[in-house]
């Protein structure tokens, strides 16, 4: 890895310093965003929430990146939305727009040249337009059905010309829209995950033990009566670290695990003549299929076990896993 070059102390000092007042000035822009979640940001949410068609957010340069962010946003969280950009709005791609739709247009200044020019045809089409702006006076701010208020009293830039607090306030108002209407609407995390499948998290909020458990032949399973032994050498050829222990009729009556066989050898017993029940754990945690591969990692890791036997809704022996199953699936 490469070393970063040495800085002196009393420049390092004034990097702190600056990199702090930024957090602060940005962390004063979201905390007055407090007084403005009101009837305006309720309106808004009501659009939304009754709209027949998309959200589409509109926004130029900063803006337009925070839009395409705060797009993506609702489009996870449950309400569906897209990004257009407002220069390519008139050569073509204002045909995205439908009056079924809610149109969300984002500008720090209100005055954006690219959104005034398509703001006639959006008018005309009837959709609703709910504007983001930092000033409550602008033509895009009087134009819009809802006007929300994400003005900021300074920039954390010291020139006062990069955005950043007011992109900061504005992010932060497009998040209070989305998780409120997620919770509007009910949105669950299962919902959550049905948009996010390849990622770790669809795999936490999706996996369940059926799809990564070990079933048929794959099981370790011994009879009560089974000599220690013969137990141990199932448990060697399915290679789970254990076996699940079952009475003549398939009923599980307990599991015998790699734990259970250092305490076997504590107790000198005789693996050739011993039946495994006499040492098998009885009442031994288990799961089912329809449990989440989630569920299974949080059970096992709280009872400190490795491995699980998985049981069907009649109590019978339906499959098995262990850690190193939920390690390969990436639930871990």
């Amino acid at each position: 890895m490469n070393e970063p070059p040495p800085i002196p102390p009393d420049e390092a000092q004034r990097l702190r310093a600056l990199g702090l007042a930024v957090v602060e000035k940005e962390a004063e822009a979201v905390a007055s965003l407090r007084q403005r979640i009101d009837d305006s940001f309720v309106h808004a949410c009501g659009f939304m929430l009754h709209c027949g068609g998309r959200i589409v957010v509109l926004g130029m340069g900063k803006s337009g990146h925070v839009g395409g962010k705060i797009a993506a946003t609702l489009a996870s969280t449950g309400s569906p939305a897209f990004f257009v950009h407002p220069g390519e709005a008139s050569h073509g791609d204002l045909g995205m727009i439908t009056p079924q739709d809610v149109v969300l247009a984002l500008s720090n200044s209100g005055e954006t040249v690219e959104m005034l020019t398509i703001l006639p045809l959006i008018r005309r089409l009837g959709a609703p337009l709910i504007a983001m702006t930092g000033k409550p006076t602008s033509t895009l701010a009087r134009e819009a059905d809802v006007h929300l208020d994400v003005s900021v009293s300074r920039e954390a830039c010291p020139l006062g010309l990069a955005p950043t607090s007011s992109t900061t306030a504005t992010l932060a108002m497009g998040d209070a829209l989305a998780v409120a209407l997620l919770e509007a609407r009910g949105f669950t995390a299962e919902d959550f995950a049905l948009s996010h499948p390849g990622g770790a998290l669809g795999r936490r909020l999706l996996l369940r033990i059926s799809d990564i458990m070990r079933t048929d032949e794959a099981i370790p399973r011994v009879n009560q009566d089974t000599p220690l032994k013969e137990a141990l050498v199932e448990m060697s050829r399915k290679g789970l670290g254990m076996t699940a222990v079952l009475d003549t009729e398939g009923r599980l009556q307990g599991i015998y695990t790699d734990g259970d066989l250092r305490r076997t050898l504590d107790r000198a017993v005789d693996l050739h003549t011993t039946p495994v029940a006499e040492v098998m754990t009885r009442d031994c945690k288990t799961a089912t299929p329809e449990m989440l591969a989630a569920e299974a990692l949080k059970l096992m890791e709280k009872n400190k076990i490795n491995a699980l036997l998985i049981l069907d809704d009649g109590g019978r022996l339906a499959g098995a896993l262990n850690m190193h199953d939920l390690l390969r699936a990436g639930v871990m």
